[in-house]
Formats: C-alpha cells, structure tokens, sequence
C-alpha cells in the first residue's frame, strides 16, 4: 500500500475499557480529521491483575483485529499493556505501534525532576517499566512507583458508590506523599477522572497526566513518517468491545461522548 493510501487509514487505540478514551480525547482536540477504530477489553477488564503472558495475548488479539481492519497506526492507550506486553509484539507488524510509557519517558525526563512518584496498576508496578524507561534518559532519577487498589473499577463502574473507597485513596496519595514527589505520574488512563478526589490529599499542579505528552509525541511521529490524514472534515469513529456494549457507553461518559452503541467483537 502506498503512503498516501495509508494517510486515510484510521488510528487503532485500545484499552482494557474507557480510560483509553481519556487519550483519545486528547487526540481528537489535535487530530480532528483522522479516523479512529477504539477497541475497548472490557471482558478482561481490570489488566491491572493479569499475567504477563496473558496481557501479551491480548495485547496480539487486539492488534491482529486492527491489522484485519486495516490501520496506519496504533495506540496503546494503557500503561499496564505498555509496560507488559509492547516489547513482545512491537516488531510483528508492519505499522507504527505506540506505548504510553515509552513514548513519554523521555519527554517527561526532559523536565528534569529529581523525585518522581508514579500511580499505576499492580501489573505496571511489577514490571518496572516506568523506572527502567526513566532511566534511560536519567540515571540520578529517584521512582517510587505504587500500585493503585480498585482505582480502575471505580471508574469503569459510574455509579458504585466511592464512598468506601476514599479511604484507601487517601491512605494512598498520603503514602505518596511521604517519598516527598516533585511531581507524580497518574499511570493508568483511568485515573484522571479521580484528580477531585487526589486534590483532597495533594495540590493538583503536582500531578502529570501523561496523556498531552502522549498525544503531542504521535502527532509528531506521523508527521515525521508523512501519515497524517489530509482530509480537513471531521474524522470517522468506530467502538469495539469484547463484552457489555451498554456498560460501556455509559461509563465513556466521563471522558468521551460515544455516539453509537460498540459493536460486539
């Protein structure tokens, strides 16, 4: 297929449910026309305590749906998927492929903060991602990375009721606090819907939500690679899930506006 070909392709995303949607969000704003096809896991929702091995099958059985479609690109709007299972697939297909931790490592780095906190989910935290990357680029930077208990189910069930969760937030943001951060990295895209909660226990300008990063980093990457769509209308959107379409469309509220019903996959 020939580059221009390739430039009216849509842009894969994909996520164990709706936090992805918190980066795609973020696209849109700076890539209105491109085509988007969104996958969202949802029958194995959370990832946050899967297996290696399981997280990489998932991860292919996503990217051999969008390679089907086909698509030009693809994101990995999910820390836990980045940081298990991207090293392993990155190289099997033809497209560019785009983890959130690697792609913002060096950005964030950049910055140049001594004491970094990171909030992630168990899977994330095991694997070491965020500190291996950062050091890459910063071999004096102290990571003190934390994983999150139940975070993610709040936000992929609307109206559960948080109120016996708080506490745990608050044990943990204080935790947190206590490794004394310059800033702390939100690591999953569920949680910046929880930033009203975090601000109760921290001041919100000492949270960074990789996803501008994110997105500022793809947006240059296809420019470089000549990919972006020229088209100046709207793009075209489609939603996947693998189960609970209705469960979906109601928690993507809270960062996007789903307009039609996901088609089951």
């Amino acid at each position: 297929m020939l580059i221009n070909d390739k430039k009216n392709l849509p842009i894969g995303f994909f996520d164990s449910g709706v936090g992805g949607l918190s980066v795609l969000a973020k696209f849109r704003k700076r890539l209105p026309s491109e085509n988007v096809v969104y996958f969202g896991d949802t029958i194995h929702l959370p990832y946050g305590n899967k297996t290696k091995e399981e997280l990489v099958m998932y991860a292919k059985n996503i990217l051999n749906f969008m390679n089907n479609k086909p698509v030009k690109a693809v994101v990995i709007a999910c820390n836990t998927s980045s940081a298990q299972a991207y090293d392993i697939v990155k190289n099997d297909y033809s497209f560019p492929i785009y983890p959130i931790i690697q792609s913002c490592a060096k950005s964030i780095c950049a910055l140049n903060y001594k004491r970094v906190g990171v909030f992630a989910t168990e899977a994330t935290v095991n694997s070491g991602k965020y500190t291996s990357e950062f050091k890459k680029y910063n071999s004096d930077i102290k990571i003190k990375e934390l994983p999150s208990k139940n975070w993610v189910s709040i936000v992929e069930n609307v109206g559960e009721n948080i109120e016996p969760k708080r506490a745990n937030i608050k044990y943990e943001i204080q935790e947190m606090m206590r490794f004394k951060p310059d800033k702390i990295i939100l690591g999953c895209t569920h949680y910046p819907y929880l930033m009203n909660e975090f601000v109760k226990y921290a001041p919100k300008d000492i949270f960074i939500d990789p996803s501008d990063i994110f997105t500022d980093f793809i947006k240059k990457d296809l420019e470089m690679n000549n990919l972006l769509n020229p088209n100046k209308n709207q793009g075209y959107e489609e939603f996947y899930v693998s189960s609970n379409p209705n469960e979906f469309v109601k928690n993507a509220k809270i960062f996007y506006n789903v307009i039609s019903t996901p088609i089951l996959v």
